[in-house]
């Protein structure tokens, strides 16, 4: 009879100490899924911060970059193209002038052509001697002299640059008359300026003479 009981005492204690170990082991498995759902759980945190913090990043410097292009574009373009025609270190074209034409009485009669720059703009007369016509014809180009000259001028603001223009170097009564005269800045001058006569001219072999600054020296003779 003690036989059986303590044969029995045995496995219920044997049996019990199974249950605690089963227990035991369930408790530190549930705890360490637990670390690891946790740490799992941080680092995709982490992750995501760190992906928000980079797109956060950089749409304020790309926006910042795209600003200050633009900005800076804008500011060197204005400044450099002013709307008008700043003219600086450029040749000179007619459209660029303003033109009168005086009578002279010198010579035996010449006209007196002043160019000046117009308001806002500076240029250069590059070639010494303009280009001057009485009509379309041949016989009406005026033939340089080479009086005078200065290479190049610059014209602004109140500088002048003159030419005279004898139209009638002949001594006889030929020649056809113009109320016109035609000037170009060079002979390629695509938009060359006519210019009323202060009165009709008789014109046969005309003369031009070179820019210059000083007035007196473009009388034009023949020498």
């Amino acid at each position: 009879m003690r036989s059986r009981l303590a044969a029995r005492s045995t496995r219920l204690i044997l049996a019990a100490a199974a249950v605690t170990a089963l227990a035991a082991t369930t408790t530190a498995c549930s705890a360490d899924d637990g670390a690891n759902t946790g740490s799992g759980a941080a680092s995709s945190s982490v992750a995501s911060a760190g992906s928000g913090g980079s797109d956060n990043a950089s749409t304020p410097k790309s926006g910042s970059n795209d600003s200050g292009s633009n900005s800076s574009g804008s500011t060197i373009k204005t400044a450099s193209g002013d709307g008008g025609k700043s003219g600086y270190g450029q040749s000179c074209g007619t459209n660029d002038l303003d033109f009168t034409v005086t009578s002279k009485s010198q010579a035996g009669g010449y006209y007196l052509v002043t160019a000046k720059a117009k308001p806002g703009i500076t240029c250069y007369l590059d070639i010494n001697t303009p280009s001057v016509s009485f009509g379309s014809d041949a016989d009406g180009v005026a033939s340089p002299v080479g009086q005078g000259g200065e290479d190049p001028i610059k014209l602004t603001g109140s500088t002048a640059a003159y030419t005279g223009i004898s139209p009638k170097t002949t001594n006889n009564d030929s020649g056809v008359e113009f109320e016109n005269v035609i000037i170009g800045l060079s002979e390629e001058d695509p938009n060359p300026a006519e210019l009323k006569l202060p009165e009709p001219a008789t014109v046969d072999k005309p003369i031009v003479t070179n820019w210059s600054t000083n007035s007196a020296e473009t009388i034009p003779v023949i020498v």
